[in-house]
């Protein structure tokens, strides 16, 4: 057996987690054959983006039901791998909202069907349909992953356990999608609280449903008591904040090579983030007419951003949200350090932590 291996690695999870959406995109494909052979790019394309991806959340799923003394079972990783299309659906709406070229080093979805438009030569708006298409395949994402959750194999009664951790997930992170387009539309205008505001935002645009819902999903699956729950949910807040705070600065200071996205791409979309509240609040004049002038301008060259990261890093804002990390991950290990599980599953949850928080892509 492999010394110290990746968390992701143990019960050969990511393995097998990706096993079963191929298969099950298999199975939607010939679904989607019935309809027109014209529809499969729809399959063809989600596929494609979901071939790559860490497999956090369905891991995080799956070693909560272990922690509460469950043993390993198909079914579960199947239920697990329908948080892998609650995502795609996220990161392809996403990126529509965003105006994003790349995901996952390829192109977005929608720039992918606008090229499939532009390529054939066909009518009408080559973005306008790369939108519109991408739209659709963000919803039959969606739609899929309540039909891989409800016919994973569980007993019924486990999915309704479940079944209001994996509904309040999808509704709230909704809502914090629309309260990071609002962060945007409102940008200069509600300077006071923005703190505040941004880390509202990360809660429920990614902390809950990264981590501590995937968690408290697999423990409802499993039965788990409400002090099990608790302490789930005790380790996987702080932890989904700090895994949110770490993706703020790979938007900034991240390589391309690594990232799957162009350096700067949070900048040039004016994301709100912890990092950029901290910059503004914290630069002087000069720094925050600055960042007001260049975030959020869609042409920002090497120059710009660099100017930017420049004017954060100066601010103490890099730091900063260093420390916040290393803070949250201490309070998340902390409250895993007190939960009633068995070691291999304390040991594999503070791994997932680690790689969680320590990761450059």
């Amino acid at each position: 057996m492999e010394r110290n291996p990746h968390p992701l690695k143990i019960e050969d999870l990511r393995t097998r987690v990706h096993e079963t959406i191929t298969e099950f995109l298999r199975v939607q494909e010939r679904v989607l054959a019935e309809v027109s052979d014209d529809c499969l790019p729809l399959v063809r394309y989600v596929a494609d983006l979901m071939d790559g991806g860490k497999r956090l959340r369905p891991a995080f799923c799956y070693w909560a039901w272990r922690a509460a003394g469950r043993p390993d079972d198909p079914a579960l990783v199947a239920a697990a791998a329908a948080l892998e299309f609650f995502q795609a659906a996220a990161l392809i709406h996403d990126d529509i909202m965003d105006g994003s070229d790349t995901r996952r080093g390829a192109p977005a979805m929608h720039r992918r069907f606008a090229a499939l438009h532009r390529g054939n030569d066909w009518s009408g708006d080559s973005d306008r349909f790369g939108a519109s298409t991408a739209i659709l395949a963000g919803d039959l994402c969606l739609t899929w992953s309540d039909e891989l959750y409800t016919g994973s194999g569980l007993h019924p009664a486990a999915l309704v356990r479940g079944r209001a951790v994996f509904d309040r997930m999808r509704t709230q992170l909704m809502g914090g999608q629309y309260l990071d387009l609002l962060e945007q539309a409102t940008a200069g205008r509600r300077p006071d609280g923005a703190l505040d505001r941004a880390r509202r935002v990360v809660r429920f645009k990614s902390a809950k449903y990264s981590v501590e819902q995937p968690l408290l999903l697999g423990g409802r699956l499993a039965g788990a008591g409400d002090d099990l729950l608790a302490g789930l949910s005790a380790y996987g807040l702080p932890l989904g904040e700090a895994f949110q705070l770490r993706d703020d600065i790979l938007g900034v200071f991240g390589d391309a090579a690594r990232t799957g996205k162009p350096a700067g791409d949070d900048l040039r979309e004016g994301k709100r983030t912890v990092l950029v509240a901290l910059a503004l609040d914290r630069a002087d004049a000069a720094g925050q007419a600055t960042l007001r002038s260049l975030l959020g301008d869609p042409g920002l060259g090497a120059d710009g951003v660099e100017t930017l990261r420049e004017i954060i890093t100066g601010a103490g804002a890099l730091d900063a949200v260093e420390t916040m990390i290393g803070e949250l991950l201490d309070r998340s290990l902390t409250a895993l350090g007190g939960l009633p599980v068995d070691e291999t599953s304390r040991s594999v949850l503070a791994a997932l932590a680690q790689a969680a928080t320590g990761r450059t892509s």
